[in-house]
């Protein structure tokens, strides 16, 4: 499927595991390209509810954390795992997401369906 239209997740939007802290995040910069892309983008993070104000990304400011249930995680066209949290239950993303594209290894070991998951 093409980016454009699609319905991408970003899973982590601190700058590194388990902590708040999303001064000079990747996850933004990933944000903006997919959103130029013609994505419609969301992202979850149990570390940062909200997007606080940035002088860099003031046009995420205010953009809420996506509630991680199955039926958000399914409804994606793509997941892509941007910062890997110990909070995210990896078994149920992988029962629920179509495509996860994963950039921190987090779902080794992980079961999931052949061709689901696209290491970057």
């Amino acid at each position: 499927k093409a980016v454009k239209g699609s319905r991408v997740l970003l899973l982590g939007l601190a700058y590194k595991a388990n902590v708040d802290d999303m001064r000079e995040s990747p996850t933004f910069t990933l944000m903006d390209k997919f959103q130029a892309l013609g994505a419609e983008v969301s992202y979850h993070d149990p570390h940062v509810p909200v997007v606080g104000p940035t002088r860099e990304h003031m046009n995420w400011a205010g953009h809420k954390s996506l509630d991680w249930t199955p039926e958000n995680l399914a409804a994606q066209d793509a997941i892509v795992i941007a910062t890997h949290h110990a909070a995210f239950d990896l078994p149920a993303l992988a029962a629920h997401a179509d495509l996860i594209v994963d950039t921190r290894n987090a779902m080794a070991g992980v079961d999931s369906k052949s061709g689901q998951i696209v290491k970057a």
